[in-house]
């Protein structure tokens, strides 16, 4: 139990502890850790760690990212999650008997900005939910070839661009892009007209590996650091024109939204199961046995302008995915790549095998033949301008929730690039 209140439903209980960066007014970003509906500023209570890594690398908590911390390693990951615990415990007397450092280390969350957690240098989007791939190759494809011949042994992905990944209520401009409305029509440059959102979660890399080296899939938990939700949106007229051959291009990179929030593996440990069975063999680089998936109830709401509250679409969970973060990590790096500090991997959108499960608005609307009630008289098939979208996952523990908080990016209107 923390001395501090907290309540009941609240995500960020003693026993979750993110990690993220924030400002006051004008001040400069700074790192702090979420305690309920506050902040507790890290650089105020730096000489509290004590413990043998930190406490030559207390200057690690005075950074305007959290970069540095991350490079430390597992061990000084796990350090500094026993010091925290212990310091906003109720049997600890250094901050809860010490009202002049609560007032300069405690800031509540309403009173600050959020910032990009990470200085983020790469960033790649797996394909990994089994559910969603199948949706959308049989929309495509056809039932039969659902899925691509390679999609089984390994997990496929592509690099993103990491430039326009942003925080979590930063608007996104809806894309103007080149489209072919119609095959036997030449295409037009116009604003996206199928704009849409992907749930998904991602995780950050806390220590890379050199140039020519690979992270083995038995020691890539030592390599990620913890995991945010990640809205990857689409522009899906614009991704269909372009998609081939090379795959994803300016249909994906004018934006991907994550929460502010980087939920530590170690604050996910106790809701780990079993991995999603494999029905075809993967090779031995692949092959793990831990249980490395993990049971995050995940939800998608949209408000409109015209809407009084936001409307529920969509009820998930991140345990559909059928590569885990140690596989994708594995294959990620087993041709000798670099991973950096910061580098962030996505998971690919993540759909149930339920309809009111599908992570996507293509998916619910199954590509636009089906119209998506949102209540009252309000309906949609893509996003409208306007249109605040809702991200939001948690685990439930027994009396208490870890959680992530809220992804929120609202849609601005298309801008005439050459005006």
């Amino acid at each position: 139990m923390s001395f501090l209140q907290i309540p009941k439903d609240s995500h960020f209980p003693l026993q979750n502890l993110p990690y993220g960066v924030f400002s006051i007014g004008k001040e400069a970003p700074q790192i702090g850790v979420a305690i309920g509906d506050q902040i507790l500023a890290l650089k105020e209570v730096s000489n509290l760690f004590c413990g043998p890594i930190l406490s030559k690398e207390r200057d690690v908590f005075n950074q305007p990212t959290l970069n540095k911390f991350m490079q430390l390693g597992h061990e000084a990951w796990k350090e500094a999650r026993a010091t925290l615990q212990s310091v906003l415990s109720a049997e600890n007397p250094a901050l809860r008997d010490n009202a002049d450092l609560q007032k300069r280390a405690l800031v509540k969350q309403c009173d600050a900005t959020m910032h990009l957690p990470v200085t983020i240098g790469d960033y790649t989007d797996f394909y990994s939910s089994i559910h969603h791939a199948t949706n959308v190759g049989t929309m495509f494809r056809g039932k039969e070839n659902a899925l691509m011949p390679n999609w089984k042994h390994i997990p496929v992905g592509y690099h993103g661009r990491a430039s326009s990944v942003i925080v979590s209520g930063t608007p996104v401009r809806r894309p103007c892009g080149q489209t072919r409305p119609a095959d036997d029509q030449p295409p037009t440059f116009n604003p996206c007209r199928l704009l849409d959102f992907e749930l998904e979660m991602g995780f950050f890399v806390g220590v890379g590996n050199e140039l020519g080296s690979s992270i083995p899939v038995s020691k890539a938990q030592e390599h990620i650091f913890g995991m945010v939700l990640v809205n990857d949106w689409s522009a899906r007229d614009i991704q269909k024109w372009e998609y081939v051959p090379l795959g994803p291009f300016l249909g994906k990179n004018f934006g991907t939204s994550i929460s502010p929030w980087i939920v530590t593996m170690e604050a996910l440990a106790p809701f780990a199961i079993a991995n999603m069975e494999h029905d075809v063999p993967v090779l031995p680089y692949l092959q793990h046995d831990d249980k490395y998936s993990f049971d995050i109830k995940l939800s998608v709401a949209i408000q409109g302008e015209d809407m009084q509250e936001p409307s529920a679409i969509t009820n998930s969970n991140f345990k559909y995915m059928y590569w885990t973060m140690k596989q994708q990590l594995a294959q990620h790096t087993v041709n000798g790549c670099n991973s950096q500090t910061g580098d962030l991997y996505a998971s690919g959108t993540i759909s149930g095998e339920e309809p009111s499960s599908f992570g996507s608005m293509l998916e619910l609307c199954w590509k636009g033949t089906k119209t998506i009630d949102l209540g009252g008289s309000h309906t949609r098939k893509f996003l409208k301008d306007g249109d605040n979208v809702i991200l939001s996952g948690y685990c439930q523990g027994d009396g208490y929730r870890v959680g992530f908080g809220t992804c929120e990016g609202k849609v601005l209107p298309a801008k005439n690039p050459f005006s």
